[in-house]
């Protein structure tokens, strides 16, 4: 008999290299949706999976809520096959979970893996591959993931294979996409692994494999922990270059010069989004959890980093203070307000707690953004303001917190009274009314 009859892994083998599996992407965000986009340009047949019903009627109409996904590739798709149905997993042949891990009181929150796991353990079939691409703590995947999928009275390696494989997604960039950019991928077993590179191949720039679950689970938050700590230090040095007299922009730009051994890393306002401000911790936790201490270098870059919206708001009330005028009734416009630049998420921004902070002292607060047309600050909601002579004649102070491309500085430091700058946009810019972190 032929082992395609007899094999589950081998058919799903077969049906990965011949492009006719199904593939299932659970959790259609900022890594699934650009994932799924990726998946059907290499030729597999797709079912996109939310239980959100508002993002699966905007796909199934064509508009994309993502940035990075212009709505032209949600058309290229078969948009009925995104659902908030379940049912559609009895289909797949391959299945990604592609799910937000918060923090929850400074602990690890899986419950929308487990959610997904049980979702997807209920429709799970021999020769199935199921890949998770969450960001966690190692051990996840045998530990946590495995026994959930085994609920379904199949043995993963056996009756279906497991893999890892993080997400390497960073959101407004367009010079690293997902088809250049290498992917870690790793497997319960060896076959698990080697049908999970298969998978991965056409899809990805490149596949790094690691020998277990864990070391890829761990890579991923070494690479987001390294980004974290960096950016700690150079926060840090910038509070202190304030009181020793130094232009910390221009140490920092001249350091950056050098070729080797350096990587320039800038301060800011803090730092926000869904990898830095909180995959570390899970790695600090983890050690906590098992070998009865936290990392150090972790929990402190935590500190330096989670003080910086104060920090940046007692510069911008002292500013103020210079200029004659208190924070409470001083009219601020806050330019930039999601966590990074080129982008509209929200989520942890520090631009909106510098905000929130003066608000709380008083301040009546504004804000512009290109990408984000409302944010909630104090309770109530606000809109984004334009940009022109009359709101910036109007206004007592700019900060500049998040330096989207579009934001013309020049304009801001000709008209605005007095300008902050969180981010360095203003370097080279040198006027008397404009302050840097």
């Amino acid at each position: 008999m032929d082992l395609l009859d007899t094999d589950p892994l081998e058919r799903l083998a077969a049906s990965i290299r011949d492009r006719t599996a199904v593939v299932a992407v659970i959790g259609l965000g900022y890594v699934g949706l650009p994932l799924i986009v990726g998946v059907r340009e290499a030729g597999f047949e797709t079912v996109g999976f939310d239980v959100d019903a508002t993002k699966i009627d905007a796909l199934r109409s064509g508009r994309s809520y993502i940035v990075d996904v212009p709505s032209s590739e949600i058309g290229a798709l078969d948009r009925t096959a995104f659902t908030t149905d379940a049912a559609a997993l009895d289909r797949a042949d391959v299945a990604v979970l592609c799910l937000p891990t918060p923090l929850a009181d400074g602990a690890p929150d899986l419950s929308m893996v487990r959610a997904a796991a049980e979702t997807v353990a209920a429709h799970l079939r021999p020769g199935v591959l199921v890949i998770l691409e969450s960001t966690t703590w190692p051990g996840t995947t045998e530990e946590y993931l495995r026994p959930i999928l085994e609920t379904s009275g199949l043995t993963a390696g056996t009756d279906f294979a497991l893999a890892y494989s993080p997400e390497r997604i960073d959101p407004g960039s367009s010079a690293h996409q997902l088809a250049t950019t290498p992917k870690v991928v790793s497997g319960l077993t060896g076959r698990c692994r080697d049908l999970a590179v298969s998978f991965y191949a056409p899809i990805a720039g490149s596949v790094a494999v690691t020998s277990s679950p864990r070391e890829a689970e761990m890579a991923k938050l070494i690479e987001n922990t390294y980004r974290q700590v960096n950016i700690a230090l150079v926060n840090e040095l910038a509070v202190m270059a304030k009181d020793l007299g130094v232009d910390i922009w221009e140490a920092l730009h001249a350091a950056a010069t050098k070729p080797f051994g350096y990587q320039p890393f800038w301060p800011g306002p803090g730092v926000g989004g869904h990898c830095i401000s909180i995959d570390p911790t899970y790695l600090s936790w983890r050690a906590g959890q098992q070998l009865g201490y936290r990392v150090g270098f972790i929990e402190h870059a935590n500190e330096v980093n989670n003080r910086m919206p104060d920090y940046v708001a007692t510069r911008v009330a002292e500013m103020l203070n210079g200029a004659g005028k208190a924070v409470n009734g001083s009219r601020l416009l806050g330019v930039g307000v999601a966590f990074k630049a080129g982008v509209d998420d929200l989520r942890g921004s520090p631009a909106v707690e510098v905000l929130e902070r003066l608000a709380a002292k008083g301040a009546d607060v504004r804000f512009h953004d290109p990408y984000v047309e409302a944010i909630t600050i104090g309770g109530r909601e606000l809109r984004s303001v334009p940009v022109d002579a009359e709101t910036l004649a109007a206004t007592d102070a700019v900060l500049v917190l998040t330096a989207h491309p579009q934001i013309d500085v020049h304009a801001i430091v000709a008209g605005a009274p007095l300008v902050f700058d969180a981010r360095g946009a203003t370097v080279g810019i040198d006027e008397p009314h404009v302050e840097r972190l």
